[in-house]
């Protein structure tokens, strides 16, 4: 699928009807990351290049909307391709490296940015931290776009320097959590007033480039859907050594990250003061480590370094010459191959476990991101810390992706349910869920006591974060049938948006631990609006029957744990030997990597052709077994569930032919707005997600090709 704009270190967010948004990100690039071949008026950023034949994406929102995409169309046009047009819908302000966070009602605030990009967000010594001479963005404005001017955010001048992709979480009252630097506050977005709350402990920073592990932690009825964050891992260099635009100071690939964890409860329904609690070290230091949250509950955390920063740098201040540095231009060193797992509900010293888990091969630092898929395993791709594709330094340009499976998938069998709705509602009547007998073993009662129905938003993955990610258990009790099978009588959501904002997510069912396929529903009416809220629902009390047990099949091996479940087995497996299939197979499920890299066209394609399967993080004695030289999956794991190639005449192998870079005609450069921006196209007579069709409304022109109109007057 191709885009138009530089979508480098740009920001992301769902819409309620289950489109896609992002916004933002680079100006246009060359070789290198200089600036593109055309300028913008300042002279010094750029317009357009003619070598990577990208546009500004600085102002750029772009949409997805897969509800009028179909497996028989085109998937890279039409109904099926990206709407970006550098002529068309725009945000108000350049932003790069902004966050996106959702409302109760569907609106996006976008916040913060750079203005023309940088290691960290201020000159040294910071004389504006308001603007930095014009290099920061402090404000903060809205999608779809409120009529007033953008706003000074007073939280991004306190944290000036630090605040690229500032943590943001929205929280049950309709404020949002927000923390960068070592300040945390929670924010009235409609009013502007700012809550302080208590400084990140022990100095450790966690938003880019520090670039901690940050996940708000599942909600549930055993917390009473009460919010709280966990941040894992960062960096604890003083002020002077994280430096400015230019790069650090300090030979960051020489500093140990931090391995300190800390959780916090915005609004503790308690009547105590937040306060940050501290939390079980991780296994190993790490900067860019990144939590994905699983559909059991437990959070994955793999990724990152144990020295360093994220970014790049052709020298630093104490090594100014870049053939001094030992790992070319990489601020980070010493990559974490291992990945771990933290359960947020085991007692305090014994949360994270990464035991049975052997080593990915392949170094995943800057640029690097994670996502989970529908079938429960993860995708993992990235990793650049480069200014452009480099393939022969110490940490390379990767275009390689792997799958990571969880324990569950050596279960012999998984949860099947049956009859799940594809919308859900806040408040209101309770629905059924039916699950065969065939989705467990043992005891019906035991099967279901211990099953849980979960909601899973992935969220837009990039830096080590995920923006938007989010867990919620529906409450349910059950009723146990004479046949085996079980009824699963499930509460819509607590009717209150802010806990968990309308839009795509995906359902799963567990059983004791082990997840179903997630099922893919909205939540909400799907319109931008304030959602409809209907009293609780209230369940019946559950029914059990004595003597019915389930009828799934035993351990294909016979091994068994001590809790007479299957034992547990992981594995990474390589997929593909090219990114972009990777991309192909998120943007065909409505989900997208927002991996930080620089456009390339012809470039881009992997010369690596890699078997389906090559799998060395399998688990000692057992997991993945060695197959003409590369490693089987896990026998559960189907091609169709896991990647699926964009051209179905290729080969399933081919995945470098699978995939077409060459779908825009982007041959044409165009003449820059003014710096005012007069004569933009306003948004509402733009582009219209929502409408029947996929595309702009009836009259406007902004998606016809770029070669239709003379370069100098197109964007009339």
């Amino acid at each position: 699928m191709d885009i138009k704009t530089n979508s480098f270190c740009a920001s992301g967010m769902f819409l309620p009807n289950g489109s896609y948004a992002t916004f933002g990100g680079n100006d246009a690039v060359t070789t290198g990351g200089g600036a593109g071949s055309q300028k913008n008026t300042d002279g010094a950023t750029g317009a357009w290049d003619a070598t990577y034949q990208d546009f500004d994406g600085r102002l750029a929102i772009r949409i997805l909307n897969p509800l009028g995409c179909k497996s028989s169309d085109n998937q890279l046009a039409g109904n099926c391709a990206w709407y970006d047009e550098p002529g068309g819908l725009q945000m108000k302000k350049h932003r790069w490296y902004s966050t996106a966070e959702a409302t109760g009602t569907g609106e996006i605030v976008i916040i913060g940015g750079f203005v023309t990009g940088g290691y960290i967000n201020r000159w040294y010594p910071n004389v504006d931290p308001v603007t930095e001479s014009g290099s920061a963005e402090p404000t903060y404005e809205y999608f779809p776009a409120r009529p007033e001017d953008p706003k000074t955010l007073d939280f991004y001048i306190k944290t000036s320097g630090l605040n690229a992709y500032p943590h943001t979480f929205l929280m049950p009252s309709g404020k949002m959590f927000l923390q960068a630097n070592l300040s945390t506050a929670l924010w009235d977005h409609d009013a502007n007033e700012e809550t302080p709350l208590p400084a990140m402990p022990n100095g450790v920073v966690r938003v880019y480039p520090a670039s901690g592990a940050v996940t708000m932690l599942p909600l549930t009825p055993a917390n009473n859907y009460t919010p709280t964050i966990l941040f894992c891992g960062g960096a604890t260099l003083s002020d002077e050594q994280w430096g400015d635009y230019t790069g650090p100071f300090a030979n960051t690939w020489d500093m140990e990250a931090s391995k300190d964890c800390q959780r916090i409860t915005p609004e503790p329904t308690d009547g105590s003061a937040p306060a940050y609690i501290q939390d079980d070290d991780m296994p190993d230091p790490r900067t860019m480590g990144q939590f994905i949250l699983l559909p059991n509950g437990k959070v994955l955390l793999l990724n990152g370094g144990r020295k360093g920063t994220a970014g790049y740098a052709k020298g630093t201040k104490s090594t100014p010459d870049p053939g001094q540095m030992p790992f070319g231009t990489s601020l980070c060193s010493d990559p974490v191959f291992t990945p771990a797992i933290y359960d947020p509900n085991a007692p305090k010293g014994s949360r994270w476990s990464s035991a049975g888990f052997s080593a990915s091969p392949i170094p995943r630092l800057y640029h690097s991101s994670a996502i989970l898929l529908p079938d429960g395993s993860v995708i993992v791709a990235g990793s650049n810390p480069n200014p452009d594709v480099n393939l022969t330094t110490v940490f390379n340009t990767e275009y390689r992706a792997e799958v990571f499976y969880p324990p569950y998938f050596s279960a012999s069998n998984r949860p099947a349910p049956q009859n799940v709705p594809t919308k859900l509602s806040y408040g209101g009547s309770s629905f059924d869920i039916t699950l065969p007998a065939t989705s467990y073993t043992g005891s019906a009662n035991d099967a279901a006591d211990k099953t849980t129905v979960t909601i899973v938003r992935s969220g837009f993955t990039t830096h080590a974060m995920n923006m938007g990610q989010r867990y919620l258990q529906l409450n349910n009790t059950y009723t146990v049938n004479k046949n085996g099978s079980i009824t699963l009588h499930v509460a819509q959501l607590p009717p209150n948006p802010n806990l968990f904002q309308p839009g795509p997510a995906f359902l799963y069912v567990n059983i004791n631990d082990i997840p179903s396929t997630g099922k893919y529903l909205i939540v909400g009416n799907g319109q931008i609006s304030t959602q409809p809220t209907l009293p609780a629902t209230q369940l019946q009390a559950s029914v059990k029957m004595d003597a019915v047990t389930g009828g799934g099949s035993s351990s294909s091996d016979g091994s068994t744990s001590t809790d007479g479940q299957p034992a547990a087995k992981s594995n990474m497996t390589l997929i593909i030997g090219g990114v972009a299939g990777g991309l192909a197979l998120l943007a065909l499920l409505g989900i997208a990597i927002g991996i930080c890299a620089a456009r390339r066209k012809k470039q881009a394609r992997s010369t690596e052709k890699v078997g389906y399967g090559m799998g060395p993080m399998s688990m000692a004695g057992g997991g993945a077994a060695a197959v003409g030289g590369h490693y089987a999956r896990p026998s559960n794991a189907t091609e169709s569930t896991i990647f699926a190639p964009l051209n179905a005449n290729k080969g399933m192998g081919d995945y470098n032919e699978a995939w077409d870079s060459s779908t825009a005609n982007l041959n044409a450069p165009y003449v820059p707005y003014k710096d005012d921006h007069s004569g933009r196209i306003s948004q509402s007579s733009d582009y219209d997600p929502y409408a029947s069709h996929v595309g702009p409304q009836q009259g406007h022109q902004a998606m016809r090709s770029y070669d239709e109109f003379p370069s100098q007057d197109f964007r009339r």
